[in-house]
């Protein structure tokens, strides 16, 4: 999907003033300096035809208090203001006082957007740049840069952030996936998210209400374009948009872009929604987010797992606890727990590993369970690699609601998009693929009818949830032992008194043991640590028993997955463990006893596994070429290669 237009001429703009603090500030700086005057100038150019009016009315006021705010917002046409006598342009009059006055200026923003910009401690680089005599030449650049928002777009201007933030982060060595998502791909979670029923109760509402949230907010591109979306569905909507964002640069970019929006700034909290939320009573209609990949939890695992231990099902994280070196999955049940019990819906991109990482009964496995269990997870669409800046893995969109249409329910949709990306004209880091409007308009086709008109499609997969889930059964065989006198076992003291019985064999344990206690009385351990010694495994041996039942042999134990019953999640927990009992049992005559014939199954170690495996639904077998081929092949390359060693006079 194509970019805005000049879009990357104000990017490459921002970037050819950055080589300006080339000397004063390091490379991994930059970005810090950059971005806040980059948002002042936005704020700026925003406020710029209502500046006279704002100031005519300062005038008329002794003090500002919260009324005063409120009548100055409504005069500036904004949720912030600025009662400075400065713009950009005039700054620039007073080149001896440009620090101080540069300093003012900010100071005469309205509180919500001081807040923002003191997120970025713009002071201190300003004193910086002002002893090194850069400030002047920086302060005429952006001064130059028309960022009206005739000029240049919402959607434009966070192309322009998010493009200078991969920039910078690369600079510094950052993650910028962390900050943001490519637009189409966001495009495209809205689309799922307000389809089908969403979409219509949307349409048809005279006046509707949604609520939208986002745990990992970044730039705030998700919240703006679910708005956006809805907005250009029915007007009149009035979307009510939440966000929370840990990194303080990027918190103040969303909020900024929130209020240029006329939206509420306290809507875009900052902190770790793990272990801060800054929500932790509400719930909303639509919960979507692009967590970042692969992110260790361990530095702030503490209040996580305390939650866990403590409130277990009643908090967010009572399903499970994945490995800390990924915490994708604390994201998805932080959002799960956000969805209304009337209805919501939760849209959330993640890499491959949440589908199959962890064992059988892991923390992972234990949270997908926990999904497909109340039947919350819709559908699942595999995107295009190369479709993220900071990274060429592959990636997923899942889709999850409580409030499943009835033909949907104990359905999975699985959507393979992976061959449907366009290669860009120029790259953009590691993003070097996107999705077509088309392309989107596709994917949401074949999701929307992967039921009826779609159901046909090799790209379309729509399985039972128990698919996915399978029994880790233990597969047991009998120990089959003769005790025999080696001369390594006898060499150390105290069971070097043995030695006489070197060479000897014997048929249990038991006969052993009678022979030792002849020679010499032992310890409990003692003998246990000789009978072991004296231990050698013979298939043609007797099977040792125990209390009447075959021992099992540890050297000889295999574990085997075994799928789920048709209709396990539905049953009740009798109801399932007899299944899973008549599964396994049926398992093991047809497919390891015919090979096997003493093997049994222990089913107090099974235990519960779900994973995900995307990719194997949609394998589709290649045979090899032909001999024949290959061969013919091979002889007119030597053909061709004769030709041309020939021509050589070779």
């Amino acid at each position: 999907m194509a970019s805005p237009q000049g879009f990357e001429d104000k990017v490459a703009f921002v970037w050819k003033v950055a080589d300006t603090l080339r000397g004063t500030f390091r490379q991994h700086e930059y970005g810090q300096v950059m971005l806040p005057l980059l948002v002042l100038r936005r704020m700026d150019a925003v406020l710029v035809d209502t500046k006279p009016a704002v100031l005519a009315k300062a005038k008329t006021f002794e003090t500002i208090a919260a009324p005063q705010a409120m009548m100055l917002k409504k005069v500036a046409e904004q949720r912030f203001y600025n009662i400075s006598r400065f713009t950009f342009t005039s700054l620039l009059s007073d080149d001896k006082a440009l620090a101080e006055n540069l300093s003012n200026y900010i100071r005469g923003l309205s509180n919500d957007a001081y807040v923002v910009m003191e997120a970025y401690n713009l002071d201190d680089k300003i004193a910086r740049m002002d002893r090194a005599g850069i400030l002047y030449r920086v302060l005429a650049d952006f001064a130059d840069l028309d960022l009206r928002p005739s000029v240049v777009s919402n959607e434009a201007m966070g192309y322009i952030f998010e493009d200078l933030l991969r920039r910078f982060s690369e600079m510094s060595n950052e993650t910028a996936g962390e900050h943001y998502t490519p637009r189409e791909v966001i495009r495209l979670m809205v689309e799922l998210l307000v389809g089908g029923e969403a979409h219509r109760e949307l349409v048809e509402s005279p006046l509707p209400v949604r609520t939208v949230y986002d745990p990992a907010a970044g730039t705030g591109g998700m919240l703006v374009m679910a708005m956006e979306h809805m907005l250009a569905l029915n007007p009149n909507t009035e979307v009510k948009v939440h966000g929370q964002e840990l990194n303080d640069e990027t918190w103040a970019i969303a909020q900024s872009d929130l209020m240029m929006l006329d939206i509420d700034p306290k809507q875009m909290r900052n902190g770790n929604s793990l272990t801060q939320d800054a929500f932790g009573a509400d719930h909303f209609d639509f919960i979507l987010a692009n967590p970042p990949y692969g992110v260790n939890w361990a530095g702030y695992a503490a209040p996580i797992k305390e939650e866990h231990a403590k409130q277990g099902m009643n908090g967010r994280f009572g399903a499970g606890l994945p490995r800390s070196s990924d915490g994708s999955l604390l994201f998805l049940q932080h959002m799960l727990s956000k969805m209304k019990p009337t209805g919501s819906r939760v849209g959330i991109v993640l890499s491959g590993s949440p589908l199959f990482s962890g064992a059988a009964d892991s923390g992972e496995s234990r949270i997908r369970q926990w999904i497909l269990e109340n039947d919350w997870l819709e559908g699942i669409v595999a995107l295009p690699d190369q479709m993220f800046y900071n990274t060429g893995i592959s990636t997923y969109v899942w889709i999850l609601t409580n409030d499943k249409a009835d033909a949907d329910r104990g359905l999975v949709k699985l959507v393979d998009a992976r061959a449907m990306g366009t290669k860009m004209r120029k790259s953009l880091g590691d993003k070097r693929k996107e999705l077509t409007a088309d392309a989107i308009a596709e994917i949401g086709r074949l999701y929307g009818g992967a039921l009826d008109e779609a159901a046909g499609d090799a790209r379309i997969k729509v399985l039972p949830r128990e698919a996915f889930g399978f029994q880790r059964i233990t597969v047991e065989r009998p120990m089959r032992r003769r005790w025999e006198v080696a001369a390594e076992a006898v060499a150390d003291a105290p069971l070097d008194v043995f030695a006489s019985l070197v060479g000897q064999r014997f048929q249990t344990e038991k006969a052993l043991l009678t022979e030792a206690d002849a020679i010499a009385k032992l310890t409990a351990a003692q003998r246990k640590k000789f009978a072991t010694a004296c231990a050698v495994a013979d298939p043609d041996a007797p099977i040792v028993m125990k209390k009447g039942q075959p021992e099992p042999d540890p050297d000889l134990r295999d574990a085997e997955n075994v799928p789920l019953p048709d209709g396990w999640f539905s049953l009740d927990p009798d109801a399932r463990e007899t299944a899973l009992r008549e599964t396994a049992e049926a398992h093991l005559e047809t497919e390891i006893r015919p090979y096997v014939p003493d093997a049994w199954i222990d089913h107090t170690k099974t235990k519960i596994g779900v994973e995900i495996p995307f990719t194997r639904q949609f394998y589709v077998y290649e045979p090899p070429r032909p001999v024949e081929e290959i061969a013919a092949e091979i002889r007119d390359l030597e053909t061709q290669i004769q030709g041309w060693m020939k021509d050589l006079g070779l």
